[in-house]
Order: C-alpha cells, then sequence, then structure tokens
C-alpha cells in the first residue's frame, strides 16, 4: 500500500529483531515518543535495531558502491515493512572515541571557533605575524608542538621505576629494566669492565655513573675476558643502557610477554616544551583578554561564558567602528563571542557546566558524551528527522532533568520526531506517545502492551512501567544486609576528585 505523505505517522509491520515477536505498531511523526519496558524488554530492539538500522540502511542505498565501504553501516532488520520512516540520526549511550587527540571542544565543534577567534581577535607580541586558525590546534602540523606532536605528553622510562630498590647492588638486580639470564650477565660484566663496582649498593655509586647506567645513548664495546678454566678468548660486549634496552624492546619485539614487562618502566610525562598543551611557542604568545588559548581551555564551560560574555554583550555598532585591528573590541571578536556563548549555554543547560574544552573526550562517561551530542544536534540546524535517543537522562541529577526536557522540546520544536528509549519516569510523563514493550525480559518480553498517549498507559494491566508511572506498585525494598567489615580509600585523585579520602560500611 503506498504511503500517504499527509500520514503523519511510522507505520512498522512484522518486527522480529532479537526478541520481537512480530510486531506492528505505529508512531507518530513530529513528536516525543518514548519507548519504555523493563530492562531486555526489546525496547532497544525496536528503536535501534529496528527503527533506526531500517533508516540507516535506506539511506545507504542512495549511497556508490565504493563510499558504502567507508562507513560502518548495521545489518538490515528482521522488519516486513516500515512505512513514513524519515531520515535518523541516533544519539546513543557511548563513550567518546577512543582517542587521546579527541575532546570536548573536537565534539562539539566549539573549538574551531575559539581557534578563529584567536586568529582573528587574539592579541599577538609585537611584531609577530597573525597566525592562521590552524596554528592553534594541535592536531595540525601548523599548530603541533614539534616536539610531542600535539599529544602533549611524552612517554619515557623513569629512574623511580627502573631502579625501584636502591639498597641492591648491581648483581643484586638493582637495575629492574636490564633483562636477565645471559644478557643481564653480559651487561655486568660490561660495567664491571668499565670500572664501576656491581657490588655496591645503588644509592652509593657516583650520581653520574647511575645517570650513564639508566639513560646514556652511548654503547661502548668491552672486551670480556674469559673465565678460568674456559678455553674461549674472551669476546666484545655491546652496552646497552637501561632506557635505550627498553626502547629498543618496544620497537623490535614481537613477544607480547615482554612488551608487557618494558611498560612497566614507562611512565607518561607532561612534554616540557609545551607545558603539556600539545602546542607550539608562538600559539601560546597569543591572548584574548589575557589568556592563552591553552588556559581558555582548561577553563570550565561556566568559568569560559563568565570570560566571553562582557565582550559578546559590547555593541556590534560600536565595535565596527573600532579602530582596532585585533582584541576584543572588534567586531569579529563580539560575533564569535556571541555565537560561543549561545553554544555553550545550552551546555549549561544539560548540566555540563563543569566540562571543558580540553576535557578528553575518553575521559567522559556515556551519559555526558550523548548530552553533548544532543547540543550539537541542537545548533545543526536540522529538521524532518528522527532522533533516536539511548536514555539521555542517564548520569543526570534529577534537577537537572527539566532542561534537558526543555532542549529536547527545541529539537523537537525545530521539525523533528524523538524516540527516546528511557526509564526515567519524569522523561515519559513528558513524552506526547509512549510505546511500552513487555511484559518481561527476554524470551518473555518482545510484545507491546501499549501504543498511545501516556495516559492511556494506566489501564495496561500487564505493564510494570504503568504500574510505578501511574503509583499502582512501590518499588520493592531488597532486606538489608548486615555490614561485616570497612572499604577504605585514601588520596583518590581522578578527573575532578583532588585527594579524596573516605570510608564505607561493606556488606556481604
Amino acid at each position: 500500500m503506498p504511503h500517504d505523505p499527509t500520514d503523519h505517522f511510522v507505520h512498522v509491520r512484522g518486527a522480529s529483531e532479537h526478541n520481537l515477536k512480530n510486531v506492528d505498531v505505529d508512531l507518530p511523526r513530529d513528536a516525543m515518543v518514548a519507548f519504555t519496558g523493563v530492562s531486555g524488554s526489546g525496547k532497544s530492539s525496536l528503536a535501534f535495531g529496528t527503527l533506526y538500522a531500517e533508516a540507516q540502511r535506506r539511506y545507504f542505498e542512495s549511497v556508490a558502491p565504493y563510499a558504502r565501504r567507508l562507513v560502518q553501516q548495521m545489518g538490515a532488520p528482521h522488519v516486513q515493512e516500515i512505512t513514513g520512516l524519515p531520515p535518523a540520526v541516533a544519539l546513543q549511550q557511548r563513550r567518546g572515541a577512543p582517542s587521546s587527540r579527541s575532546s570536548v571542544g573536537t565534539l562539539t565543534t566549539l573549538s574551531n571557533l575559539l581557534r578563529m577567534l584567536y586568529s582573528r581577535a587574539g592579541t599577538y607580541p609585537a611584531g609577530a605575524p597573525r597566525l592562521a586558525a590552524e596554528a592553534f590546534s594541535p592536531n595540525t602540523v601548523a599548530g603541533a608542538c614539534p616536539r610531542c606532536h600535539g599529544l602533549g605528553e611524552e612517554h619515557d622510562v623513569s629512574e623511580e621505576l627502573m631502579v625501584p630498590d636502591t639498597s641492591l647492588s648491581i648483581r643484586e638486580g638493582a637495575i629492574a629494566a636490564w633483562p636477565g639470564a645471559w644478557q643481564g650477565a653480559n651487561l655486568r660484566s660490561i660495567v664491571t669492565g668499565l670500572g664501576i663496582d656491581v657490588d655496591t649498593p645503588w644509592r652509593s655509586l657516583k650520581a653520574k655513573d647511575r645517570q650513564w647506567l639508566l639513560f646514556t645513548d652511548e654503547q661502548p664495546k668491552v672486551f670480556i675476558k674469559p673465565e678460568r678454566d674456559r678455553v674461549d678468548h674472551g669476546y666484545y660486549g655491546l652496552f646497552w643502557s637501561a632506557r635505550a634496552h627498553v626502547h629498543h624492546v618496544l620497537a623490535t619485539s614481537k613477544s607480547q610477554m615482554m612488551r608487557d614487562k618494558a611498560m612497566r618502566f614507562v611512565r607518561s610525562l607532561p612534554c616540557p616544551d609545551c607545558a603539556g598543551t600539545g602546542l607550539r611557542p608562538d600559539s601560546l604568545e597569543v591572548t584574548f583578554r589575557g589568556l592563552s588559548i591553552a588556559e581558555v581551555n582548561a577553563l570550565s564551560f561556566t568559568e569560559l561564558v563568565a570570560l566571553l560574555r562582557p565582550v559578546a554583550e559590547l555593541s556590534e555598532a560600536a565595535a565596527a567602528t573600532s579602530m582596532a585591528d585585533s582584541g576584543e573590541a572588534t567586531e569579529v571578536a563580539v560575533r564569535l563571542c556571541g555565537d560561543l556563548v549561545a553554544r555553550i549555554r545550552v551546555l549549561l543547560d544539560l548540566g555540563l557546566g563543569y566540562l571543558s574544552l580540553g576535557r578528553s573526550s575518553t575521559t567522559l562517561s556515556p551519559g555526558e558524551a550523548q548530552r553533548l551530542r544532543i547540543a550539537t544536534q541542537l545548533r545543526s540546524g536540522l529538521f524532518g528527522v528522527v532522533y533516536v535517543l539511548d536514555e539521555p537522562s542517564a548520569g543526570l541529577h534529577p534537577a537537572d532533568a527539566a532542561p534537558l526536557l526543555d532542549v529536547l522540546e527545541t529539537l523537537k520544536g525545530s521539525g523533528n520526531s524523538l524516540f527516546v528509549v528511557e526509564h526515567d519516569l519524569d522523561i515519559v510523563r513528558r513524552a506526547d506517545w509512549v510505546v511500552d514493550i513487555g511484559p518481561g525480559a527476554g524470551e518473555d518480553g518482545g510484545r507491546v502492551l501499549y501504543s498511545g498517549p501516556v495516559e492511556g498507559l494506566e489501564q495496561v494491566t500487564d505493564s510494570v512501567t504503568g504500574a510505578h508511572l501511574f503509583g499502582r506498585v512501590e518499588a520493592p525494598l531488597r532486606p538489608q544486609r548486615a555490614p561485616h567489615g570497612w572499604l577504605h580509600l585514601r588520596g583518590v585523585s581522578r578527573h575532578n576528585l583532588e585527594d579524596l579520602s573516605w570510608m564505607c560500611r561493606c556488606a556481604s
């Protein structure tokens, strides 16, 4: 039956992806549709495995075959027919791309605007040439620190790791990073031939000898005399410092066991040339409102808005008549700051004011990463698409749920449809339509118990969602277990935790 363009519904027929049992369901477009049910009921199989997968499959059918190979695609879903399905964008719960070069700034594209701001409106040192926007990115040749190649850190050995016990002598294994067996004995013979006592405790050796043994790039050859009662005539042994040996193993060894051992002596340190920023010195010398771009990248979004707002609120007319060709009084500074402040306010509304542009994407929780993508889509200007979201409230304090709903309403008001897989009952209550899958999980789920306006779910007696949504049951209390000990945590410093120590009772 041909699709009627005036019919504002997506029609699904015969969906059997995963545990779905030949599901037929109609979903309104230009609305917020909540997919509910217990974990494992099949709601994600319908929203992501069927609807989004089919929308993606149809899109890639129109793409040239050679281009399809460049993009990871989902398989064709098990469904007889879907009509009225617009293009879809999936905003799933997943962490940021596993790359040390990916940050909050790159995920949200806010870094592009900030680099342009520094290029066009930054304050340059006297006589310094104006830099292109690319020079303010550690991910480009123009901006990357030559020493660390923009990573902001170096991976190198440390004396503390290579010599964990300074009371030992070289013969007793003080240099833990050196090899054992014959190679270790060979190095000890070479060191003896160089006039260094291998039986003196490490801490008692001369400092210059300790540094040379661990870090030199020199590789002298020393003649090793044969032991008594040996008939051979000796040989020349080649010296390797501890660092040279570790680097050689990491560069050439095919043994994962040896590589893992070598990595025990390596740690990551801030690059001494760029102080961990990943940028060239000339890029760091340019400032805006007295701060380098690295310092601005370290500010929280709340602090960044406070920094940029005074410039954003300047009159464009006044800025247009300014005689300055750079700095915060220029027209370009006012416009770029205004755009940055407007975009960041959305992130503040989503409860992300504590993040910074320089925060690595690998440190984001799945909920944080999804809300960043929601904010980016809000500014994309797309309309007529289906956004399929996976528990956008995950990780949010209940007080932050209302601003999230406002952002979702804005996306819907821009002419889009929202298909939301959600457990949060406050989010479900705000939906225009609910599709409840169940009644249980796995083989006990996979059926549509209800599809319609939220209030109608109250009459569905088999729905666990409806029972909790309308207060027919209270959450069961788990039996309280008796604590049997204490868990002590001391000096925890990770992400925004600063040397925290606490203890709590543990139950069996």
